[in-house]
């Protein structure tokens, strides 16, 4: 067990992948890119967690992207906090309670079943009781 301010223990070498298994994960981690602005824009579709699939994707695909992604001036402070202990900002915790909130309105207005809305809501409550409890990067 690591003492309070040893520096971590080096991540393990990732095995290159065949060229097929890499050019399936650069296309997967380019579709959830795409998902993840889609997310940025429309409210009640999550963005991080698309955001966080195109990292790992292109991590194991793709290094120029991966790069890209970290150096990303709204993208990379994410990357990098989640990547230092699976931190998550405050702001981008109530960002994500805004637009969730928003999203359980627009549920409830125009879920064709009461449960539909219920079962939406209850999701969304369970991934903001999980959000909530992430540690906040130290600035």
């Amino acid at each position: 067990m690591p003492i309070q301010g040893d520096p971590p223990p080096p991540r393990p070498a990732i095995r290159p992948l065949p060229r097929a298994a890499r050019w399936v994960l650069l296309v997967f981690a380019g579709l959830c890119l795409v998902l993840a602005v889609i997310g940025v824009i429309l409210p009640g579709m999550p963005a991080t967690v698309f955001l966080l699939m195109a990292a790992w994707a292109a991590a194991r695909s793709s290094p120029r992207l991966h790069a890209w992604l970290m150096g990303h001036r709204l993208f990379g402070p994410m990357l990098h906090d989640w990547e230092d202990g699976r931190r998550v900002s405050r702001r981008a915790k109530w960002g994500a309670s805004a637009t969730m909130a928003l999203g359980a309105v627009l549920l409830i207005w125009t879920a064709y079943r009461p449960w539909i809305a219920a079962a939406g809501i209850g999701c969304m409550a369970v991934v903001l009781a999980w959000l909530w409890r992430r540690p906040e990067p130290q600035r």
